[in-house]
């Protein structure tokens, strides 16, 4: 049974990218929660400031101390961006993991009922299980700092490779379908 280590795959690469859910919610909404408090606080100074006609006591604030308000509400906007970049990076890698995970699950299955050569069969279950290792897993690994990952990311080789298993899919379901268990 061809198809056979795409459910295997699937399932199995299913636990890695679902517990990027949980990894989130413990390790990283911590840091959003604390950069968009310390943006609150540095941002709604600058607002407090200018209402007031940048007095803060009653005495006017000198230049130098503008300028570091305005400093710190810029770094403080900037930090927040940083962490939600990450967040996002890791929520995508979850999000597109759990799909493609999924889709090796289907293809798997569709493969039992189809009924094309072994070489044709064998080409497609690769195809979806390389396309999620190089798609997802490149975004999974790159979340976690491997510069390397990202790099494989960028040559976009893993959606193409998904899109040429569906492809094939396909074509083997229009040339090959059985309604039940095939033997390879």
């Amino acid at each position: 049974m061809i198809g056979k280590k795409n459910i295997i795959f699937g399932f199995l690469y299913l636990v890695a990218t679902a517990a990027l859910g949980p990894y989130m919610v413990i390790n990283k909404l911590p840091d959003e929660q604390g950069a968009m408090l310390e943006k609150q606080k540095d941002v709604g100074r600058l607002q407090s400031l200018k209402t007031n006609n940048f007095e803060e006591e009653l005495e006017p604030l000198t230049p130098e101390q503008i300028a570091k308000a305005n400093t710190d509400g810029i770094l403080a906007l900037n930090k927040l961006a940083n962490v939600r970049a990450d967040i996002g990076f890791t929520r995508t890698a979850h999000a597109h993991g759990n799909l493609e995970s999924v889709l090796n699950v289907i293809a798997g299955l569709a493969l039992c009922f189809i009924a094309v050569a072994k070489i044709f069969k064998q080409i497609i279950s690769w195809l979806f299980i390389l396309g999620a290792i190089l798609h997802s897993g490149s975004i999974y690994l790159s979340s976690f700092g491997f510069a390397w990952a990202f790099t494989i990311l960028q040559a976009g080789v893993g959606p193409w490779l998904i899109l040429a298993g569906l492809l094939l899919i396909g074509i083997a379901a229009i040339i090959g379908f059985r309604g039940e268990f095939v033997r390879d």
